[in-house]
């Protein structure tokens, strides 16, 4: 049986003055349906661009280089942008970071909902506002009827992440794409977002990315993590078995500095050496070396494969 989305050899360019550099090297993996997968690491990583990559959303200078994106069975890395139009928003959907630049502050909620199912099917008005109203009940937003007629400005950061997450609902999407959904809110209303949007996967059998920094978030919500370093996929696997018993040295890292996992309490925080490599400046060998305490010459000159390093875990560490 084929998968929802299957992602095989992704790379994606950037073509500068200088020339092209490579923002997405060699990525792949797959997602079922109703099944959440976590793409984790620092900024810089390539996650985001990852998630824009498979709807098709790159601004110029970048571009799709390399590499396959399948969905429901039909390759769409080379679609149109009126094919994309029919999946972006559609068959597809993504949350941003910050639900105040993806609201529009001069209509209201209730004009932005009917708006974008109307630009997806051939509805009524009435119709659309009954199926807005419905999915507002879905995220558990308090007197739906009263929100339709608000603007976003009236509304706190966590209702307006909700009413994002219902425009998503709105056309009944395969796959769900969170970038950072809960960046700009308080700890509280963040485990109240995630918790939902697993609840909306369970529910609806609705796939899930989620795109974060945080390890601690993606342990609680995804069933696959693939951690990623300087444009590629450097360990890919269960949530369960790369949080417990993490393989790559970067992969540690993450968990070791989330407070309360390995750490006593009263104990300094572990922090990894160092920053990202920008994309111009990534090291020859193994990317992630100049940061990692287990370093060997080899890691300086050649670049470690994706392998099974048991479990169903894959990591790209020479020295594991």
């Amino acid at each position: 049986m084929s998968h929802l989305l299957d992602i095989r050899d992704l790379e994606v360019n950037f073509a500068l003055r200088t020339g092209n550099i490579t923002a997405i090297d060699g990525v792949s993996f797959s997602l079922d349906r109703g099944e959440r997968l976590g793409l984790v690491g620092e900024s810089g990583a390539g996650k985001s661009v990852t998630g824009f990559s498979i709807i098709n959303l790159i601004s110029k200078p970048g571009y799709i280089s390399k590499g396959n994106i399948r969905f429901e069975g039909k390759e769409i890395s080379s679609y149109s942008d009126e094919q994309m139009r029919k999946i972006r928003g559609n068959r597809i959907s993504m949350i941003f970071q910050d639900p105040m630049m993806t609201l529009n502050p001069v209509f209201t909620i209730g004009f932005q909902m009917i708006e974008t199912l109307q630009a997806h099917r051939k509805i009524s008005k009435a119709d659309a506002q009954d199926i807005a109203l419905e999915k507002l009940k879905k995220v558990h937003i308090p007197s739906p009827e009263q929100r339709l007629s608000q603007y976003p400005h009236e509304l706190s950061g966590g209702m307006r992440q909700r009413i994002i997450i219902a425009i998503s609902l709105l056309t009944d999407p395969a796959i769900i794409i969170a970038d950072e959904p809960t960046t700009a809110l308080d700890v509280t209303i963040q485990a109240e977002i995630m918790d939902l949007l697993q609840e909306l996967c369970e529910s609806d059998n609705m796939a899930l990315i989620l795109i974060t920094h945080d390890l601690g978030v993606v342990s609680q919500v995804t069933e696959k993590i693939a951690v990623m370093y300087a444009g590629k996929i450097i360990e890919y696997g269960s949530t369960d078995q790369v949080v417990k018993y993490p393989v790559h040295p970067y992969t540690e890292g993450l968990i070791k500095s989330i407070p309360g996992t390995v750490i006593k309490p009263g104990c300094d925080l572990v922090q990894i050496p160092g920053m990202m490599p920008t994309l111009t400046n990534i090291p020859p060998g193994c990317a992630f070396n100049p940061r990692c305490y287990l370093k060997e010459a080899m890691c300086t000159i050649k670049t470690p494969e994706l392998k099974d390093v048991g479990n169903g875990v894959l990591a790209a560490c020479h020295m594991k």
